[in-house]
């Protein structure tokens, strides 16, 4: 099949989509005369343009009451991030008591760390993926040494066994061999650098047959894929928004903490704004917590990164995940059929070439090594094709089903060959 058959079918599978007029949504960055084609959501995701509108209300509402804006705004700032806790719990597959947008990510799971990595003798190991995001390493790590436990014996690591990937045996595995003295398992929803998608519910129910607790990252899994959180069971799962979520660099992150925690006291850092709200401004000194998982907060919300995340949830409660995913499936397939038939002696494809095992990211290897990929990622960001690059050698394309059109991947195609027939 010929690059000018994927670029008619591309504009075909376009005026065909159901979900094209969601693209107009976002503010799609410039590239020259026209828009570039921004292959990055998995990264930081595009503005949605009604952020702005969200955004200029809270700072009116600032403006004229000030303190009052607690109670007087046009969404009481007291009551702020409860706007966005039942479209929350629809994203993820949760009921809205399981669900809180605070922080960032990595406080996080430092937080739920506290609660649910309860080390004891004979059960004090953490089980991670091999090549886990380092922010997730460096957070177990230190949740290890504060314990007063050494990582090189507490820290157990599921190596890859398919490729770069890692296989549901090899979790089996690890969990037959050092199951009774694992206390937590820690594991990413999509793997950052390969985009593998993991079973998240039989995962979890492997790891509770074995007494352990159960977390997840679902930094690159929450507005990629659709999550049953509630169902699956883990003991709770931490996100960041501003990827897949559009909602801003450095945006408010998730917290999913499961039902049957809910009323429990567990030991936790506590805060003000985790107390119970129907006792809270008592002011008494001993903490009750609130129920769910807003009783892990630990300051009021922060009502200006809140109001982003309103505005891409919107989007997402209009879109549907269901129709998401079904445009995703066939996005990501087009890219892989793409690569494939014009391109398969020059790119390796890295995630796994199932439909059920990935999201929307493709991750790519230049087949003449790592040079020659550091050249065509620069090539095709000149050319206003953006991905982004992991080290050592990886180009990451995720075209996500909200913005990103079939011909933006005949774009990514084009300029892809253009670039070899350059180095010929």
């Amino acid at each position: 099949m010929s690059l000018n058959a994927f670029e008619q079918e591309a504009r075909q599978l376009d005026a065909a989509d159901p979900l094209a007029h969601f693209r107009e949504a976002f503010l799609i960055p410039p590239h020259g005369n026209g828009p570039m084609h921004y292959f990055v959501g998995n990264s930081l995701g595009l503005m949605p343009r009604a952020t702005r509108g969200v955004l200029d209300e809270v700072m009116r509402d600032w403006a004229q009451h000030a303190v009052e804006g607690h109670f007087a705004a046009d969404h009481p700032w007291m009551h702020y991030h409860g706007l966005v806790r039942e479209p929350l719990a629809e994203l993820v597959g949760a009921k809205p008591v399981e669900v809180v947008a605070m922080n960032t990510l990595t406080v996080n799971l430092h937080l739920m760390m506290v609660s649910f990595y309860r080390p004891q003798p004979g059960r004090s190991a953490i089980l991670i993926e091999a090549g886990a995001f380092p922010s997730d390493r460096h957070a177990v790590e230190s949740q290890i040494r504060f314990h007063g436990l050494d990582p090189a014996r507490e820290l157990i690591e599921v190596e890859p066994d398919e490729g770069e990937r890692i296989s549901d045996a090899a979790f089996e595995r690890a969990f037959a061999e050092h199951g009774s003295r694992i206390a937590l398992a820690l594991l990413p929803g999509v793997q950052y650098r390969t985009g593998q998608l993991l079973d998240i519910a039989a995962l979890t129910a492997l790891a509770r047959r074995h007494g352990c607790a159960v977390g997840w990252d679902l930094a690159h899994a929450v507005g990629n894929v659709p999550l049953a959180l509630h169902e699956a069971g883990p003991d709770f799962a931490v996100w960041c928004h501003y990827k897949y979520c559009n909602s801003g660099p450095g945006a408010i992150a998730g917290c999913f903490v499961h039902e049957r925690h809910a009323v429990a006291s567990l030991p936790r850092f506590a805060g003000w704004w985790g107390h119970d709200p129907e006792t809270r401004f008592l002011m008494r000194p001993e903490f009750q917590p609130a129920r769910g998982a807003d009783g892990w907060q630990l300051s009021n919300p922060p009502v200006l990164s809140l109001a982003p995340l309103r505005a891409s949830l919107d989007l997402f409660h209009q879109a549907g995940m269901a129709a998401l995913r079904a445009k995703s499936l066939h996005l990501t397939g087009f890219l892989e059929r793409g690569i494939d038939a014009l391109l398969a002696d020059t790119l390796e494809i890295l995630t796994p070439r199932e439909p059920a095992r990935r999201g929307c990211q493709l991750s790519l290897r230049v087949r003449a090594g790592r040079e020659a990929g550091r050249a065509l990622f620069g090539f095709l960001k000149s050319r206003g094709v953006l991905g982004d690059w992991r080290e050592p050698d990886v180009i990451r394309i995720a075209p996500v089903p909200l913005y990103n059109r079939f011909t933006d991947v005949a774009a990514f195609l084009r300029e892809a060959l253009a670039w070899r027939e350059r180095r010929a």
